[in-house]
């Protein structure tokens, strides 16, 4: 069974974090940032199923998303 390869980083190079404590970038948290290198590749790829998930809220904050 081969390896399970890592999803690249969700980092665009927009490192600040916004009054929520997300970066304005990837949306990851300071947290979430810091631990991305030690997390295996599943964790990383549902972490970037949250971020999707976090952008559409912000993008559609009063919206039920289903």
């Amino acid at each position: 069974m081969p390896d399970d390869p890592a999803p690249p980083s969700p980092c665009i190079n927009v490192c600040v974090l916004d009054p929520d404590g997300l970066c304005r970038g990837c949306l990851r948290t300071g947290d979430e940032i810091a631990r991305w290198m030690s997390m295996s590749a599943s964790e990383q790829r549902r972490l970037i199923e949250t971020l999707d998930e976090r952008r559409r809220q912000r993008t559609y904050p009063n919206r039920e998303m289903t």
